[in-house]
């Protein structure tokens, strides 16, 4: 038998050993419930909290409180018995606009994460 040929079958012979490993599934069991305790020994924090939250929730949200503060502000500068019902449609605006930014924003960034 040639020198070639032996060096086959014994990579062969490893690799049909690895395969039938029997440890191969605790090892991964231990990898995956180590990664799980690093994970857990993180400290919280709201910043990463606020940044897992998705776009088309975030967004709406800064336009509600811009519409908001606009029921409160608006009225005091324009005295005109419209005045509240005009900040609460630009409310509406300002959220349909979050929304429509947010899901956009959205997209993007899934279109980002498939190009890598």
């Amino acid at each position: 038998m040639s020198n070639q040929e032996q060096e086959r079958l014994r990579r062969l012979r490893e690799s049909q050993l690895q395969s039938r490993d029997p440890l191969v599934g605790q090892r991964k069991f231990q990898r995956n419930i180590s990664v799980k305790e690093r994970r857990m020994r993180k400290s919280f924090s709201m910043s990463e909290a606020w940044k897992d939250i998705p776009h088309i929730i975030k967004v709406p949200f800064y336009g509600l409180i811009l519409g908001i503060a606009l029921v409160f502000i608006l009225p005091t500068l324009w005295n005109s018995p419209y005045a509240t019902l005009t900040s609460a449609g630009i409310t509406l605006v300002l959220i349909v606009f979050g929304l429509i930014l947010g899901n956009s924003l959205d997209i993007r960034d899934r279109i980002r994460d498939n190009i890598k």
